[in-house]
């Protein structure tokens, strides 16, 4: 695959476009604002949370029962399902701009009440961003036809792949794995059975 298809494939796309946008424009109005450790601090939490936040919504909210309402079902099968079903489908490799979005607002606005700080606010902002695109990319490069270079990115993509083929119910930090050592789910592939609903989370009991 060409690396300029690569590239623009994932740039180009229009969820990650307008969370590019976001992210320039939290960052500009950081940049006005004066720095300091405590903002590079807080930047770190942001990445932190964010880390967290992707694991645990992975494992407990994309995984969820099916819904038997089926408005939630359908939205369940959009951010999740559907992706196990074609997991090198490029439209269903993204999260949509009508869940990241509002996301990111109420848990920025939550910080900013907490925090009183505008300044704290947005550097904890800045933070979740920068990883929520390092989360898109390296989900991204684990489904695309592409070797990473790096030896930790192909310890990355093949968790990932285990996720998916393997068994659903283990590797769930897709850009931090560190994460399922913490709660048990990193698991050595040779002691995992194969799952049989590892592509259809809908049949899961």
């Amino acid at each position: 695959m060409k690396e300029n298809r690569v590239y623009r494939d994932f740039f180009l796309h229009v969820d990650i476009l307008i969370m590019m946008v976001i992210f320039l424009v939290v960052l500009g109005f950081l940049m006005t604002m004066e720095l300091s450790l405590i903002s590079v601090l807080f930047f770190a939490v942001g990445i932190v949370t964010y880390m967290f936040s992707e694991y645990l919504t992975h494992r407990f909210l994309f995984h969820i029962k099916s819904p038997k309402n089926p408005f939630l079902l359908n939205l369940i099968k959009r951010l999740h399902y559907d992706h196990h079903k074609k997991p090198n489908d490029l439209k269903l490799l993204f999260l949509p701009i009508w869940y990241s979005a509002p996301n990111l607002f109420i848990l920025c606005l939550l910080f900013y009440f907490l925090t009183g700080s505008l300044a704290v606010t947005l550097a904890f902002t800045t933070g979740i961003l920068f990883m929520f695109f390092v989360y898109e990319w390296k989900h991204y490069i684990a489904h695309r036809p592409m070797k990473p270079k790096t030896r930790f990115g192909r310890w990355l993509k093949k968790t990932h792949i285990l996720h998916h083929y393997k068994n659903e119910n283990y590797w769930y930090g897709v850009s931090t794995p560190f994460i399922d050592v913490l709660f048990g789910t990193l698991k050595d592939e040779k002691e995992v059975e194969t799952s049989q609903t590892a592509k259809d989370l809908e049949k899961r009991a």
